[in-house]
């Protein structure tokens, strides 16, 4: 569970990333959590937008793959939202 802090810390850092998924009208599939769960140990922090064409909720989803992951919903911002995980093999961000 991510503090105040720590939260706030990982919104600046998100800032600066780009969006590496795209979630459609396919909605969360088995695929998508994979390369989610890869990207998340590589990285740590990342982005993933949901189009338009989508009918589901931005924070449904964000909440959905956070929990088939494993990882901290850290913000949701339109139709964009961010994921934490601290890696375990290639720890790259400390937290406060």
């Amino acid at each position: 569970m991510l503090t105040g802090k720590q939260r706030s810390y990982l919104k600046g850092i998100a800032n600066g990333i780009d969006p590496i998924f795209q979630i459609g009208k396919n909605g969360v599939n088995d695929n998508l959590i994979k390369q989610v769960d890869d990207a998340l140990e590589a990285r740590e922090i990342i982005k993933i937008n949901v189009l338009n064409n989508s009918l589901l909720n931005t924070k449904e989803v964000a909440n959905q793959v956070a929990e088939l992951t494993n990882a901290e919903f850290v913000q949701s911002i339109g139709n964009k939202f961010v994921l934490y995980r601290e890696s375990k093999d290639k720890k790259r961000i400390e937290l406060p």
